[in-house]
């Protein structure tokens, strides 16, 4: 019981890592719930799965909820072009302060 549970922890932290480092407009281009929703959601899941028995209610409520995200939304928001993941240093060298420079073209 005690490795489900450890696998639980780890799927749902997973999940709320990955929900982190997705960018905030992806979630809308997409056309889910937004990312604050879905990351208070995940870390609900997340916390609730470190405190309570496997067996409880709450835990399997989490996990639904984890399952949801990760076979609906995380999919949409890989699609994306981007992967839907922020990007720290910016775009590519080419771009300029409007978009992508493709050399007068």
């Amino acid at each position: 019981m005690s490795l489900l549970s450890l696998a639980l922890i780890v799927f749902s932290g997973f999940a709320l890592f990955d929900a982190v480092i997705r960018r905030e407009d992806g979630f809308r281009a997409a056309d889910k719930q937004t990312k604050p929703f879905w990351m208070i959601i995940l870390g609900l899941a997340f916390v609730v799965n470190l405190i309570f028995p496997i067996l409880s209610f709450l835990p399997i409520v989490g996990l639904i909820a984890t399952i949801v995200y990760m076979v609906d939304v995380r999919p949409a928001l890989r699609s994306l072009p981007g992967g839907g993941r922020s990007r720290r240093g910016g775009g590519s060298s080419s771009d300029g302060p409007y978009g992508p420079y493709n050399g007068g073209r």
